[in-house]
């Protein structure tokens, strides 16, 4: 740069940031004083317009941050200031100004690309240094960003930047003439719409382009006597603009003398729009489109289809019925003949003059629709085939019709016939299915959600279809089960037994559930090493008319080869989440079994966990929700990476014939409920507790019968105790420090259960208490939800301070944690914890009142929510037996078991049938 009298000479500090940007503070280059920006900023960007002259840059504390594109245009000869220079503050600054002007010294020639090579990837060969060379390429990057473009495009554009197209700026000449494309529509009548090479001048919005008649003369021969001396820079950006479109068909043949002018499809138009369009715009061309396609909205054509069977359709049968279809179309309210809708399907028309307007129509959806009818006319499709018809999401068949259907503005409307239509409303919305009796032989009375629940899934089974019972936990998934296969065995009499599959920890529960609510249904537990196993078990099953097996995740996975042979009335999944991983030998053994029905039980909001979701409908439908791969990216992608509404409800929608959910907040069953259910949730012993519990038994039993009198109340005390922490968990019985919490919950069921359920109440949104009379215990549930939850749950024991004590129950009041875990004479009175609906007792007490007085620090005055006591009694253990006694006695005389002294009062014998284990 050569210096005058006039040039000002400005001090920079230069900072490089993390993020690639840098920082600039000015200083007066005599003095060595801080410059406020007013002082040289404006003389930065003087010319700098794309950054309206430095008003739209970042500053702060009298810095200016920059790009490295930004600080190469700034200091290149086109942009800098002629009458300012820059002197580094420091010579480390002064140095990254020269490695600056040395990129920017280039960036601006037209010849750059000359010396540009592109293999794997961008190298420049230029004399000059490194780091000069590293501002460049970064500057490039920045550059094509800017322009909507990447690297991958950079071969194809080396030619058109090497042809001239460098630096991208607007393509004028000599700031006289400005160079374009316009496109132009199709004339009345006609289909073809064209594209042209325009010109203006810069001064002028007006366009010109040479008449009809000559068109087919070179550039030079046809231009106005004022652009003639342009006839070569027109032509060479003329070239430019084929070269950048020379990939399309419809440029093959195209001489490059005379202006361009070429016919384009509709489908050559989309494909301008959508690429070449904005590619011609970003490297500097201007591209001329009619006003209305700028302002165009995608109009939608309607078509309606009516669908009917030939009789009146009643009944399930009737779901194999042939559909016949009336179908019509119309765009803007007016009726297309179906030869002339086929017509611009064949022809792929995208715009269409309707009237006076233009409008564009969705070429693809058009050929979607095309296709629908086709199959409707050539497949005869039955009434079940069009309500699970896996059909395009664009086309949006509503099932359910309302007066108001132009309210959604549907694109495609189904017709359906008052009885067909009566069909899909009970499909969809469970409302009017026949209200059936219910077994004589069950042992309860329904509640009226579940009488509601029992008919629909007789109704479901009535009609092929899989079912989701996805009920809350505590409104009686088991009891409708139960009922409906009462009915199952009682109304058809099959011959063929149920299979009803769940966690080891709920199998007990079955079993006892079963025998209590209908004891008319011959069982067999298949679980344990001493199952039946071959042809013991097919003859077990015929000659005792098993109706119900009952069994386990892992043992259907270890006998899948045995299972898989049989064909079952029914297949029920209990704790159906359990099959979520599709490629769990698990899983695969579950798939393997057949079955005439297959019902999913769960307490889990099955809508929210897709992956869930769509595993247990691949076992109550298979191949309803298409393959795993294809429900992500339909449904799972959009929902998680872009929370899409519209996703969801299309999902609900495909869902809801086959899922019934209610959940305890539902106004209407909050009426039928009552204000507390309590539960017994019983738990089988785990192999090594089994064996611990029988060793005890007799290493210790003979022992009582030497003693008498205070001795024999204690040992007896003693011994329950010890068992109790036994059936809880064989570490606190054998003293043991706590392992990794999957390997302890191995150990135990009740832990296992207790876990499982205080994780389903937190998914939820629930709170609860859990009450132990053991401190290991409750450690030992901290230690189990803290490493497979990240839940920390505080412990109220005796020895707790008032003040944290008071503190945590103000927590716990507030929902700032959703699991308090309590000793049960520390916790169990005086306290107000009403912000739980569920009460877990770990342990039994042998006093009920004392159980109560636990259960009543949920269930008291202020208490707004249902609530659900859950009792965890271990099997064939001394706690199932213990709650026989109290049931009995509680049934007799309260007075008599309103202390613990009672079971010390118990004679040998019945001592020993207190202690003896059923295995």
């Amino acid at each position: 740069m050569t210096t005058t009298a006039f040039t000002k000479t400005i001090g920079l500090s230069i900072d490089t940031l993390p993020n690639g940007q840098f920082h600039l503070t000015g200083y007066d280059a005599n003095v060595g004083r801080p410059l406020r920006l007013e002082e040289w900023v404006t003389q930065l960007y003087y010319k700098h317009e794309k950054s309206f002259f430095g008003l739209a840059i970042t500053t702060k504390n009298e810095q200016v941050f920059l790009t490295t594109l930004e600080l190469i245009e700034l200091f290149s000869s086109y942009y800098r200031h002629p009458f300012v220079q820059y002197k580094g503050l420091n010579e480390q600054d002064e140095q990254f100004l020269k490695t600056v002007q040395e990129a920017a010294d280039y960036w601006f020639k037209k010849d750059l690309w000359q010396h540009v090579e592109i293999d794997e990837q961008v190298s420049f060969h230029l004399p000059i240094s490194q780091d000069a060379k590293d501002l460049l390429l970064q500057a490039l990057q920045m550059t094509l960003t800017e322009a909507a473009l990447t690297e991958d495009d950079l071969p194809a554009l080396v030619p058109f930047f090497r042809n001239g197209g460098w630096p991208i700026r607007e393509k004028q000449i000599d700031d006289e003439v400005m160079i374009g494309l316009r496109l132009r529509e199709p004339e009345e009548g006609e289909q073809l719409w064209q594209l042209e090479t325009v010109l203006r001048p810069t001064t002028k919005t007006t366009y010109w382009t040479p008449p009809v008649r000559k068109r087919h003369l070179k550039i030079e021969h046809v231009l106005p006597t004022k652009w003639t001396d342009y006839a070569a820079s027109i032509h060479q950006l003329q070239q430019q603009m084929m070269h950048l479109l020379g990939d399309q068909p419809y440029m093959v043949g195209i001489p490059d003398e005379p202006f361009l002018c070429v016919n384009l499809t509709d489908t050559d138009v989309r494909q301008f729009l959508r690429g070449d369009f904005v590619r011609l715009q970003a490297l500097g061309f201007e591209i001329v489109l009619p006003a209305w396609l700028k302002e165009l909205k995608e109009s939608k054509f309607k078509v309606r289809a009516n669908a009917s069977t030939s009789s009146n359709f009643k009944s399930a049968a009737g779901l194999q019925e042939i559909l016949t279809f009336d179908w019509k179309v119309s765009l803007n309210g007016h009726d297309i003949p179906m030869d002339e809708f086929k017509r611009m399907v064949e022809d792929q028309r995208e715009f269409i003059r309707a009237g006076t307007e233009w409008v564009r129509v969705d070429a693809a959806w058009m050929q979607e629709i095309q296709r629908l009818m086709s199959q409707t006319e050539t497949e005869n499709w039955t009434v079940k085939d069009l309500l699970f018809q896996e059909l395009s999401s664009s086309l949006d068949i509503p099932l359910e019709l309302d007066d108001d259907d132009d309210r959604d503005d549907p694109m495609l409307q189904l017709e359906l016939q008052a009885s067909l239509k009566d069909y899909v409303q009970k499909m969809m919305e469970k409302q009017g299915l026949p209200d059936l009796p219910v077994s004589p032989s069950l042992q309860a009375t329904l509640r009226p959600y579940q009488q509601e629940g029992y008919n629909w899934l007789s109704f479901m089974r009535e009609q092929g279809f899989g079912a989701v019972l996805a009920d809350d936990m505590g409104l009686g998934k088991t009891i409708q089960l139960i009922s409906y296969l009462l009915r199952v065995y009682e109304e058809e009499q099959p011959t063929e037994p149920t299979i009803i599959i769940c966690p080891t920890s709920v199998l007990g529960n079955w079993q006892k559930e079963i025998e209590r609510f209908a004891p008319s249904l011959t069982t067999y537990l298949h679980y344990g090493a001493k199952r039946l196993k071959g042809k013991q078990f097919t003859d077990y099953l015929q000659n005792n008319g098993i109706q119900i097996i009952l069994t386990t995740y892992g043992t259907v996975t270890q006998d899948i080869e045995e299972l898989s042979l049989l064909h079952f009335t029914n297949i029920t999944l209990d704790e159906a989440q359990n099959i979520k991983n599709m490629n769990t030998k698990q899983s695969k053994a579950i798939r393997r079994l057949n079955g005439s029905h297959h019902i999913a039980l769960t307490g889990t909001p099955v809508e929210n966990r897709l992956s869930e979701l769509w595993a247990i409908f691949d076992f109550i439908y298979r191949g309803y929700l298409g393959s795993f791969s294809r429900f992500q990216e339909s449904f799972i992608a959009p929902v998680e990476r872009d929370d899409s509404n519209d996703v969801k409800e299309r999902l609900r929608k495909k869902i809801q014939p086959f899922l019934l959910r209610r959940t305890k907040q539902d106004p209407a069953l909050q009426l039928n409920l009552p204000e507390k259910l309590e539960q017994r949730e019983y738990c089988a012993l785990t192999e090594e507790q089994a064996v611990l519990y029988e060793s005890f038994i007799q290493e210790t039993l003979h022992k009582i019968e030497t003693l008498s009198g205070f001795e024999r109340k204690g040992l007896i005390l003693k011994m329950l105790n010890k068992l109790k922490q036994l059936c809880n968990h064989p570490a606190l019985y054998l003293k043991e420090a706590f392992d990794e919490a999957p390997t302890m919950m191995k150990r135990s069921e009740k832990l296992k259960h207790i876990v499982s359920k205080g994780a389903e109440i937190i998914d939820n949104g629930e709170q609860c208490l859990i009450f132990t009379q053991y401190i290991g215990m409750g450690h030992l549930l901290q230690h189990c939800f803290s490493e497979l939850y990240d839940v920390d749950v505080p412990f109220l024991t005796g020895s707790m301070p008032k003040q944290q004590r008071d503190y945590f129950v103000e927590s716990f009041q507030k929902g700032e944690f959703p699991i308090f875990i309590l000793s049960l004479k520390a916790g169990g009175t005086g306290l107000n914890l009403t912000a739980a609906n569920h009460v877990l007792h770990a342990d039994r007490w042998w006093n009920p009142a004392v159980e109560n007085q636990a259960t009543d620090r949920a269930y008291r005055i202020g208490q707004t929510q249902f609530v659900h006591v859950h009792k965890f009694i271990t099997t064939g253990t001394i706690e199932e037996k213990i709650d026989a006694l109290l049931t009995e006695k509680q049934a007799l005389s309260e007075e008599l078991i309103q202390s613990s002294q009672w079971i010390t009062e118990l004679d040998d014998t019945q001592i020993k049938d207190l202690l003896s284990f059923s295995f």
